[in-house]
C-alpha cells in the first residue's frame, strides 16, 4: 500500500472515516484529526473518504462538512488521498458542495445515489453528470442500493464514463455480484470498481474490481490491507485465509445499524468517536458483547501469529 500521488491515484483501500462528536453532539475536531492519523498510520490505508455514509453525513451542516474535509486535508493530506463526500439528493447541492471540495484541496468527489426522492435513469444520469462537470476533480459514484432504493443500472453508469472523463470510480454497494461483474467486464480500461461491501471484498476483487472503500478499516485495517496485496500477489488462497479471520470482526461491525458498531469499536482503541447523532443511538450493552466478542477474537488471532 503506496502514499497517495496524483489525482487519480487513490490506492486499494480506502476507508469511510467515522465522524466523531463530544458528548454534547459537536464536531470533535481534534479527535477527527487524530482518527484521520490512525486510519493512515496504523490502519494501513491509502486513503480517506470524508463525509460518507460512515460518517454520518446526514447529520453535518455544510460548515461541518467542510471542516472534516479541512482537518483531514491537514492531517494526512500529503500521505494519503482525501475524497469528498459531495453528494446529496439535492442536485444543486452537491454541485455547490463538489465545487467546495475542490476549492480546499481535495483529491476527489465522491457522489452518492440520490437518496429518497428516487429519480429514474435519465434522473440519475442528469444528476451525476452534473456533479461531474461542476469540477474538474476526478470522482467517484456511490452506488448504494440498500440505502438509496435506486440502482445505478450498468448502461446508465457506462453512458456517464464515456461523457464525463472525470468520472473514473464507482464504489459499488448495490451487493448484486452479476451487475458488478458487469460493470468490471464492460468499463473501459483504467475504471476502477471498489467494493462497498467489506463483506464482498474478495468476491469483487475476483471479478475485476481495483479495492475496497471499507468501514471495518477502522480496527481491522492493516488485516485488510494484507487481503488485498495478498489477492494481487497472485496468492488467493491465502488472501481467502486472511479473509476469513477478519470476518467475524467484518459481521459484528454490521450487526447493529452502521456506523454505530464501528465507533464503538474504535472507541475500544482509545479514541473518543462512541456518540451518535439521533436518529442513531449508541449500542446497548447486549449489542456491545457482540462486537467485543469479535474484536477479542482477532486480537488474539494476531498474538498468535
Amino acid at each position: 500500500m503506496g502514499a497517495f500521488h496524483g489525482p487519480r491515484d487513490w490506492g486499494r483501500l480506502l476507508t469511510a472515516m467515522l465522524t466523531p462528536f463530544s458528548s454534547d453532539g459537536s464536531l470533535n475536531t481534534k479527535e477527527a484529526a487524530r482518527v484521520a492519523t490512525w486510519l493512515v498510520e496504523t490502519q494501513k490505508n491509502d486513503g480517506i473518504v470524508v463525509n460518507g455514509t460512515t460518517g454520518e453525513s446526514p447529520t453535518l451542516s455544510e460548515e461541518e462538512k467542510l471542516q472534516c474535509l479541512e482537518l483531514t486535508l491537514e492531517a494526512v493530506g500529503d500521505r494519503a488521498a482525501v475524497v469528498f463526500g459531495a453528494g446529496t439528493y439535492n442536485t444543486a447541492e452537491s454541485v455547490h458542495m463538489a465545487r467546495q471540495g475542490e476549492r480546499l484541496g481535495a483529491h476527489g468527489i465522491m457522489a452518492v445515489n440520490p437518496y429518497y426522492n428516487r429519480p429514474g435513469q435519465e434522473g440519475l444520469f442528469a444528476h451525476f453528470r452534473a456533479i461531474a462537470e461542476a469540477t474538474s476533480l476526478p470522482v467517484m459514484l456511490y452506488n448504494i442500493q440498500p440505502r438509496s432504493s435506486i440502482n445505478l443500472e450498468t448502461p446508465t453508469l457506462l453512458k456517464l464514463i464515456e461523457d464525463c472523463p472525470n468520472i473514473v470510480a464507482v464504489k459499488e454497494a448495490s451487493g448484486n455480484m452479476g451487475q458488478i461483474a458487469d460493470v468490471c467486464a464492460m468499463a473501459p480500461a483504467g475504471f476502477r470498481v471498489y467494493s462497498g461491501d467489506d463483506v464482498l471484498t474478495l468476491p469483487v476483487l475476483s471479478v475485476g474490481g481495483h479495492g475496497l472503500v471499507s468501514v471495518a478499516a477502522h480496527v481491522i485495517g492493516a488485516e485488510l490491507a494484507g487481503v488485498i496485496k495478498g489477492f494481487f500477489n497472485n496468492d488467493p488462497i491465502r488472501a481467502a485465509q486472511e479473509f476469513q479471520r477478519v470476518l467475524p470482526v467484518v459481521r459484528a461491525l454490521f450487526s447493529a445499524p452502521s456506523p454505530v458498531p464501528v465507533k464503538y469499536a474504535l472507541s475500544t482503541k482509545g479514541f473518543a468517536c462512541e456518540d451518535v447523532r439521533l436518529p442513531l443511538v449508541k449500542l446497548s450493552p447486549e449489542q456491545k458483547a457482540v462486537v467485543d466478542k469479535a474484536m477479542n477474537q482477532i486480537a488474539k488471532a494476531v498474538a498468535q501469529v
